[in-house]
């Protein structure tokens, strides 16, 4: 009797056993891991001429999987960083198939040895303070939908949240009384509290006062009672930006997103002083290797550090020709 494709089995078990029973991994990490199969399913099909349920674990052997990153960077338009998130996931379906399958450990190990591509790392886009205060006078206050998102954008640019912490948090999440602060839920199940500002805590005390919509107890809820998707918090962010680049003209060259907000947080912390472990604690971050990118991008840390330095004595000197011979040398 001929033996079932194992491949089906052990990528269904991955995500029901795996991913779901062991790790109880995140809704954003199973929906990342879903997308990144569907993909690598979709590229093997027309690679190996067979259905998804009749594929083997060794049709999906290490040039496939280096074919599949490629495709995604060449018809896709997928930058490195997303080529490497794809290719995060297939490793750990990977680990996972080696306790299962032992006898085909020698294919797992040439596909686990794939590996990342380098890519640059850019310096981190933030929001000067002045910057800020034109991205937050941008709502009209007047509306409801004026209010609610200037309150979003102060306290997305104070506490420096992620946009799925800003889109998930109620309104029992919030304290405003004494040690007034912010609790959520983070990458990893980490729940953190954040501490808020006298400004914030008056502009979310008088948000708080309207009346809850729907049956949702979304703390930032759209019009219609249900939770702020994260394309309508990105969306309404690039309409108030197109009105505060009137009042502010650099804004004009910069790329405004949630992240950027978080960034600007970081860096306001930075200029104060802030150790960088505490920031990485104020962030969630789970190494304080990952909050060192912002020392990089801070140049007033650069320029205090140059002003403490003693300027070199070095004097201009006329050049004057060598050897002959040793020009000659010098030329080639």
């Amino acid at each position: 009797m001929k033996r079932p494709p194992n491949f089906p089995a052990l990528l269904e078990s991955f995500f029901t056993q795996r991913l779901m029973a062991q790790r109880q991994a995140s809704p954003h990490t199973i929906a990342s891991y879903r997308d990144t199969f569907r993909l690598l399913l979709s590229f093997a099909q027309k690679q190996r001429h067979k259905p998804p349920s009749n594929l083997e674990l060794s049709d999906i052997d290490a040039p496939l999987v280096c074919a599949f990153l490629d495709d995604l960077e060449k018809h896709r338009g997928s930058k490195a960083s997303s080529r490497n998130v794809r290719l995060t996931a297939i490793r750990s379906f990977f680990r996972y198939a080696a306790f299962q399958e032992p006898s085909q450990s020698e294919h797992i190990q040439r596909v686990l040895a794939v590996p990342s591509k380098r890519q640059s790392r850019p310096m981190v886009n933030f929001l000067l303070r002045e910057e800020i205060e034109a991205l937050l006078a941008a709502p009209d206050q007047r509306t409801w939908n004026g209010r609610r998102d200037h309150a979003l954008l102060l306290l997305a640019a104070q506490t420096g949240l992620r946009l799925s912490e800003l889109t998930s948090l109620d309104r029992q999440s919030v304290v405003l009384n004494t040690g007034a602060h912010v609790r959520c839920h983070g990458k990893g199940r980490k729940e953190r509290c954040t501490p808020l500002t006298k400004q914030t805590v008056a502009t979310l005390k008088i948000w708080l006062k309207e009346p809850a919509r729907g049956n949702t107890h979304a703390l930032f809820p759209n019009v219609h009672g249900g939770r702020l998707s994260s394309d309508a918090v990105q969306y309404l962010l690039a309409k108030y930006v197109v009105v505060a680049k009137q009042c502010c003209p650099s804004l004009r060259q910069k790329r405004v997103t949630p992240h950027c907000l978080r960034h600007s947080s970081a860096m306001e912390l930075l200029q104060a002083g802030v150790d960088t472990s505490v920031i990485a604690l104020w962030l969630g971050h789970e190494s304080v290797e990952t909050t060192q990118i912002y020392l990089h991008a801070h140049l007033a840390l650069k320029e205090a550090a140059l002003a403490k330095t003693t300027p070199l004595n070095g004097k201009l000197v006329r050049f004057r020709p060598s050897d002959a011979l040793l020009r000659f040398l010098n030329a080639l």
